[in-house]
């Protein structure tokens, strides 16, 4: 029982809410579009949650091999689970644990592809190389974060509502690339503790590689972009009459102020005691920009303006 808790541990599961969320947001759209099944919807999160877990505890696994996670400063939301180099989980079954999680999820992928046809196949293919690639060559590329603003933010929208609708919409493709710009910047501003030990090991991702003043510009750019996309996307809307993202959408605002907080903290990237705080703000932000969302996509199925 208690490996079991540990193996749970490993995949950090205080993180998987994203695929949660995501989950919430895509399934959103796909009922406002006209298709929802709840029952493929569950399932399909349930692989998302297990593929991110299994991000996790690769990515653990391999940090440790390189001796990152030796040196790493490790904050409640960076440096890692731990659980290997304190030496309460053998680091064979941190890989262990990447491996049956992938598995399983590939399982259900291919479920999915049965009764659903090969068109989810290049998506699924597509996630699989981000993930098994992210860690071991993939962050040994400069900017690297692409990899889980796609993989994990911009495939899942569209998996899910392939899951239910059978079939891809460019619309679709549009209401995901928020999502995919805060999974983006949620693994830009998580490097910045880890930056030294990131160097010392190897890794080439945009703080190491282009220096935090540079990352910092481009986490800052990239937030603003959220609010110019979902506001443009409106206000076509708008001039249309055809629904490109819905008005109830601008909802998303809300979340101003966290995203105002991670900002700031983002130029204090030499003061953990502001850091820190700024990681947690980014965090509240990203979630909660997408719940809004898809409340936003809710409200406008129940009470249509158009």
């Amino acid at each position: 029982m208690s490996n079991l808790i540990l193996w749970i541990k490993e995949t950090r599961p205080q993180f998987l809410t994203l695929s949660i969320v995501l989950a919430f947001l895509g399934t959103a759209i796909a009922w406002y579009y006209g298709s929802i099944n709840i029952g493929y919807a569950v399932l399909a999160g349930f692989g998302l949650m297990l593929t991110h877990g299994s991000v996790n505890a690769i990515n653990d696994y391999f940090d440790y091999k390189s001796g990152i996670d030796l040196k790493t400063q490790r904050t409640p939301f960076s440096g890692g689970s731990g659980l290997v180099p304190e030496g309460k989980l053998p680091l064979k079954q941190a890989l262990g644990v990447g491996v049956i999680t992938s598995l399983v999820a590939l399982t259900i992928g291919i479920f999915f592809i049965t009764i659903k046809g090969c068109q989810l196949l290049p998506l699924i293919v597509t996630a699989g190389l981000c993930l098994v690639l992210y860690t071991p060559v993939i962050l040994k590329t400069p900017w690297p974060e692409w990899s889980p603003g796609v993989g994990l933010g911009i495939l899942p929208i569209l998996g899910f509502y392939f899951v239910q609708a059978g079939r891809y919409d460019w619309i679709v493709l549009i209401a995901s690339i928020p999502s995919g710009i805060l999974v983006h910047n949620l693994l830009l501003l998580n490097e910045f503790p880890d930056v030294e030990a990131d160097r010392k090991g190897g890794r080439k991702n945009t703080p190491v590689f282009f220096g935090l003043n540079a990352a910092g510009k481009l986490f800052r750019t990239a937030t603003v972009l959220v609010f110019v996309w979902i506001a443009g996307c409106v206000i076509a809307t708008l001039i249309t009459r055809t629904t490109v993202m819905p008005v109830y959408c601008l909802l998303s605002f809300l979340t101003l102020p966290f995203a105002v907080k991670a900002i700031k903290g983002s130029k204090e990237y030499n003061d953990m005691n502001k850091l820190v705080p700024a990681l947690g703000s980014n965090v509240q932000f990203i979630l909660l920009c997408q719940i809004l969302l898809g409340v936003g996509y809710i409200l406008e199925k129940v009470f249509p303006i158009f």
